[in-house]
């Protein structure tokens, strides 16, 4: 799958599609890919297939609401930009062009977005979401782009989609993942939430206690779940291995403020893997984080965490 990156207007780009097969489009910021946003992508890309056409998505970098002042925390993301393209491409999908969203880009007027961003990519198809705004001050309505794409470039517009009679959002998805509604996150996704880092050296007291733990770093802005205990399944260079996650504070030793960590306890696992790479999927919430009046009563939680963790797993 091929990823440019592009920025208005695409002159200043060096960029030009003047000639090759016609692009079949997903627009929009996809943030999280859920099963909503899997349905626009799949259409542009079973009409590509259909009509010997490169399948493609154009989303956006960054945010548009960061960019336009409508909220700071949409800095950080249900799935950053390289895990959006891993799944774009496990979708099917043949190219991402990656819009650079600044104030320039977003006073195009709707006119303008399409005689002067699809029409040059030669894009003959678009398929959006029901909701799907475009232009400045979000004037631009699916309905507007059917009627600009006339008789040259064909729209199809995706019906929203439910689950337990709540729509599928983004912003669902964010509030369920922060209030630790696991179950609501894995049915809007259609995969586990996951969060990729890199395992550090942490303070090595798990080990003193019967519990070694992979400390995550984590460089990516993720949406972070809410702080607590989870049953998780770790994938390290390609093989999956299950375990108890904890996301806190670590207020049983820590006396003043710190930033929360990621430290995970993998079952059966001793081997050396600081400096590797580790997805962590979280599979179930177990408990909130608390603090315990000693180590005995901590070790003696963790080993409940555990146990509790395997049978959530073995059994789902």
């Amino acid at each position: 799958m091929e990823i440019i990156s592009l920025s208005y207007p695409l002159e200043e780009n060096g960029y030009s599609r003047t000639e090759g097969k016609r692009i079949s489009v997903a627009i929009g910021h996809f943030d999280g890919v859920h099963r909503g946003h899997q349905n626009v992508i799949s259409e542009a890309v079973r009409y590509a297939r259909q009509s010997d056409m490169l399948s493609a998505v154009l989303t956006f970098s960054p945010h548009p609401k960061e960019v336009l002042g409508h909220g700071d925390h949409y800095y950080r993301s249900l799935t950053p930009l390289a895990r959006k393209t891993e799944l774009f491409a496990a979708l099917g999908v043949d190219m991402v062009f990656v819009m650079r969203f600044d104030r320039r880009f977003a006073a195009l007027s709707p006119e303008q977005f399409v005689t002067e961003v699809l029409q040059p990519l030669r894009v003959s198809h678009v398929a959006v979401g029901f909701d799907f705004a475009f232009g400045s001050r979000g004037a631009g309505t699916p309905e507007l782009l059917v009627e600009l794409g006339g008789s040259v470039m064909s729209v199809h517009v995706e019906k929203p989609l439910y689950e337990d009679g709540r729509k599928v959002s983004s912003t669902l998805t964010r509030e369920s993942l922060e209030s630790g509604d696991l179950d609501m996150v894995s049915a809007l996704l259609g995969r586990p939430y996951d969060i990729t880092g890199t395992v550090v050296h942490g303070d090595g007291r798990g080990r003193t206690i019967g519990f070694p733990t992979a400390n995550l770093e984590i460089v990516e802005p993720y949406v972070a779940p809410r702080l607590g205990v989870y049953a998780i399944t770790a994938w390290i260079d390609g093989a999956a291995y299950d375990g108890v996650l904890n996301h806190g504070m670590k207020p049983t030793f820590n006396k003043t403020d710190v930033m929360p960590v990621m430290e995970a306890h993998l079952f059966d696992f001793d081997r050396d893997i600081y400096g590797r790479e580790m997805k962590v999927q979280f599979r179930h919430f177990i408990r909130p984080e608390q603090k315990f009046g000693s180590i005995q009563e901590l070790i003696a939680q963790i080993a409940a965490d555990t146990d509790k963790a395997r049978n959530l797993l073995a059994t789902h």
